[in-house]
């Protein structure tokens, strides 16, 4: 999927949401116990329930990991689930010496070898230009870089100042060198909404991917005020308070309602910024 198509769906569904699918099995509800692979039995419940009121879905890979072999096959017939027009995230967090992240993109990126070809992965880019460009290889895929994360911990190293810049700064500035907006996203964490203005002065058109609305208290309204571009530019990410909105029966037409009210509060926020 490409930029232009991206904004075409957000345009058409009215939304800039990414729904995380990080499934843990203590948590699901138990009547899909009975399954015999109740995570893919959930994930699929939720992506029938909310593939309309969504942009994108971003399955952290540590979640299926954890499962072994058995996690792992979830994890590729869960893509397999995707409908053709959402963007899909591999959140996998890589970043190696240039030939294991070949080995990386190509269990992501390549479907021919893994059974799975994500649109996007998460990168870390501590390692440099070469352990990120063999996923730029793939002309028809998208790195997200890590730049400010919504954890507590980002201030240890992603703020720190060397030559009157920050460091996640520096990130975005050198890796605006490897690729442009078309390949190249940024992952900003919601709860950094104060440094909304500041990326998008470094990064005017990249599209950003947010974590931390919702279950980590990020607003929504506040990273928007300063993140939105023209051609929106925002994938704003909510899992928890989807995907265990209830661990009843109920739990995907209450994953549903969760999504549909963030959808409309996106729409109100594209109508306002002319987007829409």
């Amino acid at each position: 999927m490409n930029k232009q198509q991206l904004f075409e769906q957000i345009q058409r569904k009215k939304s800039f949401l990414c729904i995380g699918l990080d499934p843990v099995l203590d948590k699901l509800p138990k009547h899909l116990l009975k399954y015999d692979n109740p995570i893919l039995e959930f994930n699929k419940q939720l992506i029938d329930a909310t593939h309309d009121l969504c942009v994108a879905y971003k399955p952290n890979t540590a979640f299926y990991e954890t499962r072994g072999v058995q996690g792992w096959d979830t994890l590729v017939k869960t893509w397999k689930h995707f409908p053709k027009e959402v963007f899909t995230i591999a959140d996998a967090k890589r970043g190696d010496i240039g030939n294991t992240s070949a080995m990386y993109a190509e269990a992501f990126f390549k479907e021919e070898s893994s059974g799975m070809s994500f649109d996007s992965i998460t990168v870390a880019p501590y390692m440099g230009k070469d352990s990120v460009s063999p996923f730029l290889a793939y002309q028809d895929k998208w790195v997200i870089l890590l730049a400010l994360t919504s954890n507590q911990g980002s201030q240890d190293f992603q703020v720190k100042q060397s030559d009157h810049h920050k460091l996640y700064e520096q990130v975005i500035t050198t890796s605006q060198q490897w690729a442009d907006s078309h390949q190249m996203m940024y992952v900003v964490g919601a709860t950094q909404a104060e440094e909304f203005k500041n990326i998008r002065r470094l990064a005017p058109d990249n599209f950003l991917l947010v974590p931390g609305v919702g279950a980590q208290g990020g607003s929504l309204s506040a990273v928007c005020e300063h993140g939105l571009n023209k051609q929106c530019g925002l994938l704003v990410n909510a899992a928890r308070s989807i995907i265990y909105a209830s661990n009843g029966e109920d739990f995907a037409e209450k994953a549903r309602a969760e999504a549909l009210a963030l959808q409309q509060e996106m729409e109100q926020i594209l109508v306002a910024a002319n987007l829409i």
